[in-house]
């Protein structure tokens, strides 16, 4: 019986590929429970009277390492399952801030793949934008992943 909802392969993964996630709503349980559980305490996410005082941020903004947790969510989801193997490497500039409500998807594009010495497992780059409802870029990141050959299964 076929399983759906498999990761893509290496060979599925060509140089120029591109591809685009599911949307997802960044909500105020989000932004509460993600600073909870790691410690970001931080004003900026805590106290409403401090952004409204003494900040040039307005609204209920949300930690960019949350933004990017939520991308990784809906790329992990809808292609790595069964194929992902191991994230090595990447570099991520944050480009706008991200706030409770906004709903953000992630583009994607190869822009580096090559066999590893193994021949069972490939070597990917993308480049990832993490998209928010408005069209705007919020963040962008060069994951390298490790990823199953089709004959590998």
């Amino acid at each position: 019986m076929e399983i759906v909802g498999l990761g893509l392969h290496y060979e599925e993964l060509p140089i120029g590929r591109k591809f685009q996630t599911i949307g997802r709503t960044v909500t105020e349980a989000d932004i509460v429970n993600f600073i909870n559980c790691t410690g970001m305490t931080e004003v900026l996410f805590t106290d409403m009277e401090y952004l409204e005082a003494h900040s040039d941020i307005r609204g209920r903004v949300a930690p960019g390492a949350l933004a990017y947790t939520i991308a990784e969510g809906l790329l992990v989801q809808s292609t790595m399952q069964h194929t992902g193997l191991a994230f090595l490497h990447m570099e991520l500039n944050v480009r706008a801030p991200v706030f409770a409500g906004d709903t953000l998807h992630v583009e994607c594009e190869v822009i580096e793949a090559r066999l590893t010495s193994k021949g069972t497992r490939g070597l990917v780059r993308t480049r990832n934008q993490i998209v928010n409802q408005h069209g705007q870029v919020v963040i962008e990141y060069t994951p390298l992943r490790m990823i199953k050959c089709r004959d590998a299964d």
